[in-house]
C-alpha cells in the first residue's frame, strides 16, 4: 500500500488567466509563477500550487471534462476569521456563506466562502477558535 503526504498541485481551468491571478494574488495572497517552455501559469503558496488552463487551451493531460466554475476548494489561514472578513470586505469580494462552523480534514474549523471569477467555490477556512 502507497500513502500520501500532501497535495502538491491542483489544476484550475479558467476563462481568463490574468484576472484570476489578479483575484487570488489580492484576496489570497497567493504569488503567480510561470513555468516550463510552454510558459504556463500558475498561483504559488506555501508548499503547493495551482496550475492554470485556459479554457479551451487545456494542456495534456488534462480532466475528462474541463470547464470554468468547476471547482469547491478550501484554503486554510491563520488569520482570524475577522480580520479574513474585514479583507474580503476591502477588496469588494462579496461573501456568499459565512463565518460558519464546518469540519476540515484536522477538525472543527471557521469558514468564510466567496467566489472567484470563474465563480469557483472559495473556502477560506481557520483551525481552532476565529
Amino acid at each position: 500500500m502507497i500513502s500520501i503526504d500532501r497535495l502538491d498541485h491542483l489544476v484550475l481551468t479558467v476563462a481568463d488567466i490574468d484576472a484570476t491571478c489578479d483575484f487570488y494574488r489580492r484576496v489570497l495572497g497567493m504569488r503567480r509563477v510561470e513555468f516550463g517552455p510552454e510558459h504556463r501559469v500558475a498561483l504559488a503558496f506555501g508548499r503547493q500550487k495551482i496550475n492554470l488552463h485556459k479554457a479551451g487551451a487545456e494542456f495534456e493531460p488534462r480532466a475528462h471534462a474541463p470547464m470554468p466554475g468547476s471547482a469547491d476548494v478550501c484554503f486554510i489561514t491563520d488569520a482570524p476569521i475577522d480580520e479574513v472578513i474585514a479583507h474580503l470586505e476591502a477588496e469588494r469580494v462579496p461573501i456568499v456563506e459565512g463565518p460558519v462552523p464546518k469540519t476540515g480534514a484536522m477538525g472543527p474549523m471557521t469558514s468564510v466562502y466567496v467566489r472567484d471569477p470563474d465563480r469557483n467555490l472559495i473556502e477560506i477556512a481557520r483551525y481552532g477558535s476565529a
